[in-house]
């Protein structure tokens, strides 16, 4: 069976990624369309990638909290679709929230099956 490397990082070194990558996800979100963004092609595509990476790692910041992880996630698209809703430039949109939770339900589903090929057991 093939190994998968996983990082070893520190819960805390996780909690840094999880946090900044939330951060930035926040910043670029709210950031006036004229500014050159970095972009997928696709708006769909952006949210599903944003969220995959908050889902692997907030499931590994908060490791066996994967539903307050996952509820709270979801929350903070619907946050951003509202504060983007109150710019002046750009608008909710609530199919973006969609995009937020299947991203966010890809990334969860990765880590688990990154986590479940990497376990010791399946090693023997």
């Amino acid at each position: 069976m093939p190994m998968i490397a996983v990082p070893t990082l520190t819960p805390l070194r996780w909690r840094l990624l999880f946090w900044g990558c939330a951060a930035a996800v926040l910043a670029l979100s709210l950031m006036p369309p004229t500014q050159p963004l970095p972009t997928t092609g696709w708006d769909k595509a952006n949210h599903m990638l944003a969220f995959a990476v908050l889902g692997v790692l907030g499931r590994r910041a908060y490791s066996g909290r994967g539903w307050a992880v996952l509820l709270g996630l979801v929350a903070y698209g619907a946050l951003i679709e509202l504060l983007q809703g109150q710019t002046g430039y750009r608008e909710a949109d609530w199919l973006d929230l969609l995009a937020d939770s299947v991203g966010l339900a890809a990334g969860m589903a990765l880590d688990w099956l990154v986590r479940r090929l990497s376990s010791p057991r399946l090693r023997a």
